[in-house]
């Protein structure tokens, strides 16, 4: 048998990158039990718990959907053994910088769909807004239970060369992923029982207690006993593992469109003991297809008549309509400027340094260091649209150029930043592989509350920065410790 030790030894970070657990041939201090615990066991122990994680993962059905490929869509979600640990005081300051955020992101969305003062007085420039094809004017003057337009968030973090978190992007429409966070922890449970109590981790179960708990409050205020509903595409949507497993945990009914209908105002759902009013909708389904009548008329996703029970206050929408006007890309080069507007507070967690290609100027600097650039669609996701110029060849430089010459507004650029590592065990070695970090928001009536922990990402090609699923990425559990 080979021991893990002699495996370890061969573990290389790469020159110049942060290493979340060791600097230079110093292991991390978070890490030293972990890193104690997996010397003691052999290369072929550490392989039988790597199979039986990916067999729990088969068994449970814990998959994501590539749509891009035509071998068979379904896959099992990678997982790797090794966790991302993350010290207390580290977890503080990235709470305190996302519940920062958050407010004024929330208090920019009332401004946007209501007096828009920000815009007045010349802190986001009016024609971005207007430009934004997720700015949902359709949504403009509803008022929205406890003034709360993002319920529910996943802010993705990297972390840089000198160690300094940064936001890279607010997921502040139908942020997915969750439900991975959760069965990481359930199977590292499974695999490594002993380490969680050893290292102290703090728990992240509580997370669809907590979101249940906060729909339940955003019913309106004379419905003693809310009827609470989570709305999904149905089974072709690459997340319905998600939809079903927090409908399941939270204990509330799992529905598409057409098992809603409006009538007066007011939404029911269809039972077997006829219409039954719902209170609160957490709706998996973009703006674009929940109301025929008022977005898309041929969706058959949505529910007609929905948006008219939203403006009347018959019903409360998780997350809010129109929230993709704050996520925008473009519009993200200014939340900085919100938190100051807003809040009169610097920003805790600063953003990726940040280029918008409608500006001339901004576009030559960026066209001439093009190979230390990654070019990205102001409103697509999954690592898709993006142009990575350390790695791209000719044609694809030239084509992005082209593409961004003909409508600037919908790019952005931002130097590549080399993301921190953290080991991962792949074919019986301890590799170094890139990461980043969703932690998970929720935002109710009684404050910001953060799920210690969050979806680690990895990047499990070798030298890859891209971390989606889509593009090859796998997962850690994210371990908080006291």
């Amino acid at each position: 048998m080979i021991s893990a030790a002699a495996v370890w030894q061969q573990y290389l970070t790469p020159p110049g990158i942060w290493d979340e657990m060791s600097t230079g041939n110093i292991i991390r201090e978070q890490y030293d039990k972990v890193f104690e615990a997996l010397q003691h066991l052999s290369v072929e122990a550490l392989q039988h718990k790597d199979r039986l994680a990916a067999e729990l993962f088969m068994n449970q059905g814990i998959t994501f959907t590539v749509y891009s490929d035509n071998k068979g869509i379904e896959r099992i979600f990678p997982f790797d053994i090794i966790p991302r640990i993350i010290t207390s005081a580290e977890w503080s300051h990235i709470e305190k910088g996302i519940q920062q955020r958050l407010k004024a992101l929330n208090m920019f969305l009332k401004d946007i769909y209501n007096e828009q003062q920000i815009i007045k007085e010349g802190v986001v420039p009016a024609d971005l807004i207007a430009s934004c094809p997720h700015f949902t004017r359709e949504v403009f003057g509803i008022q929205v239970p406890h003034d709360i337009y993002v319920h529910i968030s996943g802010i993705d973090l990297i972390r840089g060369e000198n160690g300094t978190f940064y936001i890279l992007e607010d997921n502040l429409r139908t942020p997915s992923g969750v439900s991975y966070m959760l069965e990481n922890r359930e199977v590292t449970k499974r695999i490594f029982p002993n380490m969680l109590f050893e290292n102290k981790v703090k728990m992240v179960s509580n997370y669809p207690l907590m979101l249940h708990q906060i729909l339940i409050q955003l019913a309106p205020a004379q419905v003693s006993n809310p009827y609470v509903v989570l709305l999904t595409p149905g089974v072709y949507n690459s997340a319905y593992y998600e939809h079903t497993f927090l409908a399941r945990q939270m204990g509330i009914d799992l529905v598409e469109g057409r098992d809603l209908v409006v009538d007066n105002h007011k939404v029911y759902a269809k039972t077997t003991n006829g219409l039954k009013q719902v209170h609160v909708i957490y709706r998996r389904v973009d703006d674009e297809y929940l109301d025929p009548l008022v977005f898309k008329p041929d969706s058959v996703l949505g529910v007609p008549g929905l948006v008219s029970a939203y403006r009347k206050g018959n019903v409360a929408i998780v997350n809010a309509m129109g929230n993709g006007v704050a996520d925008d890309k473009a519009v993200y080069n200014y939340v900085p400027a919100m938190i100051k507007y807003y809040l009169n507070e610097e920003p805790i967690l600063p953003n990726v340094p940040t280029y918008e290609l409608s500006d001339a100027e901004a576009r030559q600097h960026v066209f001439k260091n093009i190979n230390n650039m990654v070019i990205k669609r102001t409103n697509q996701s999954g690592g898709y649209g993006m142009l990575m110029g350390n790695s791209a060849s000719e044609k694809e430089i030239d084509d992005f150029k082209k593409a961004v010459e003909a409508d600037p507004r919908s790019f952005i650029a931002q130097p590549i930043i080399k993301l921190s590592t953290v080991p991962c065990f792949i074919d019986g070695k301890f590799v170094a592989r890139h990461v980043d970090l969703r932690p998970y928001a929720l935002c109710g009536p009684e404050g910001i509350q953060i799920v210690p922990g969050g979806l680690t990402r990895v990047a499990l090609r070798e030298g890859s920065l891209v971390v989606n699923s889509s593009q090859g990425g796998g997962s850690k559990d994210t371990w908080v410790i006291e």
